[in-house]
């Protein structure tokens, strides 16, 4: 396993490249409670399990985004699903995002619109992480940390609220960028 992909305890940025190029939850190594994969289950199972009918079409389209290497936006998505099912259209696509982000399977990411309007997609992981953009060459990177569960937990605390969802995108710029 390259390493790059590190446990999910240590606080160290994982080297991923830009949106097309960075590496999903979904290839990280281990869950903060050490099992392999960041999916108990996966979202195939998690629809089968809510009752939802799993067609040729959702079943392709969840393969790919839980295969990706990269965050993937509707248009990456539905063409790399149409060179395995030309029938596939957008609004298949676009329907099936919405169901997984309507049952929390998975996130919508901006990614700092570093290009443009656009969003992107990864399945959700069983913990939270930040996304580092660098606003230069747009490489997306993602770091997990102990420290960040932490502030979760004293959020919740201080403020008694229940975080259900925590979106972290941070601008700036990555090592390659800083020594030039």
């Amino acid at each position: 396993m390259p390493s790059e992909f590190k446990a999910a305890g240590q606080d160290t940025p994982s080297n991923f490249t830009g949106p097309e190029e960075s590496v999903t939850p979904a290839k990280l190594a281990l869950g903060a409670d050490g099992a392999a994969g960041i999916h108990d289950v996966s979202l195939e199972q998690q629809l089968i399990a809510r009752g939802l009918r799993m067609t040729h079409q959702r079943r392709l389209l969840i393969q790919i985004i839980q295969a990706a290497e990269s965050h993937l936006d509707a248009v990456a998505l539905w063409e790399r699903a149409r060179g395995q099912d030309p029938t596939l259209n957008k609004v298949t696509v676009y329907r099936t995002l919405a169901m997984l982000k309507k049952h929390g399977l998975v996130d919508e990411l901006d990614l700092m619109h570093l290009k443009g309007g656009k969003h992107y997609y990864e399945a959700r992981a069983r913990r939270d992480h930040i996304h580092l953009a660098c606003l230069k060459c747009g490489r997306i990177q993602e770091f997990e940390s102990s420290l960040f569960e932490k502030l979760k937990g004293q959020i919740e605390r201080q403020r008694r609220f229940s975080i259900k969802v925590v979106r972290v995108e941070a601008g700036g710029y990555c090592d390659s960028c800083r020594e030039q």
